[in-house]
């Protein structure tokens, strides 16, 4: 693997996300990798090492023997996935409902940040079917209509300068797509019942 002197990137830092990927010379978004990660475990599925790294791997445009072999890739590429996974697993599944979706900061363009999020609900999307499948259909009506509106908040290729209105109306959907996302996670992973107290007895 190449030793460039570069600073740790946060996994929940676009900044820190997008320069690993520049360094990888991946054409596609950080933000759409994220999703897909949060749309697959929100959906029930668990993913052991080699199947996330097979994912990186189609995302970023490597074969997987090349993340092994680690040719001409960032050093910290695979322990970095590791931890996405990791962390993005225990954000979706903590009481305290603080996870965020990856998207870049309040200080790029508008159009910048509108596109990471249709990346991101890309993602989360596409994820979602592959692991959910068939059992999409059998979900609650709340969460059927807010597949609907993601699918359309997928496709906004562009919008007005972002003025102040455009700017509040942005921060309201990312919220919508946010709470959504531990909604869906919610409905998909019912909490483990807890054993019963020895000496108790099941009716």
């Amino acid at each position: 693997m190449t030793d460039n002197a570069e600073p740790a990137a946060s996994t929940g830092d676009f900044e820190g996300w997008a320069n690993l990927f520049t360094r990888c010379r991946a054409f596609s978004h950080p933000s759409e990798l994220h999703g897909g990660l949060c749309g697959r475990l929100a959906a029930g599925a668990r993913l052991d090492q080699p199947q996330w790294f097979e994912v990186v791997c189609e995302h970023i445009g490597i074969a997987p023997e090349t993340l092994e072999q680690g040719e001409d890739l960032p050093a910290e590429l695979p322990e970095f996935m590791d931890d996405v996974y990791r962390q993005t697993l225990e954000q979706l599944s903590a009481a305290d409902m603080a996870f965020q979706p990856l998207l870049p900061e309040d200080d790029y363009a508008f159009e910048q940040r509108l596109q990471a999020l249709a990346a991101w609900v890309r993602g989360f999307l596409e994820g979602m079917a592959l692991a959910a499948g068939e059992k999409l259909g059998e979900a609650p009506d709340e969460i059927r209509e807010l597949i609907e509106d993601m699918v359309a908040i997928s496709q906004v290729e562009e919008a007005d300068d972002g003025d102040e209105t455009a700017e509040v109306q942005l921060n309201d959907i990312t919220e919508y797509v946010r709470l959504g996302v531990i909604s869906v996670f919610t409905e998909f992973n019912p909490p483990a019942k807890s054993s019963p107290v020895a000496g108790q007895t099941l009716h």
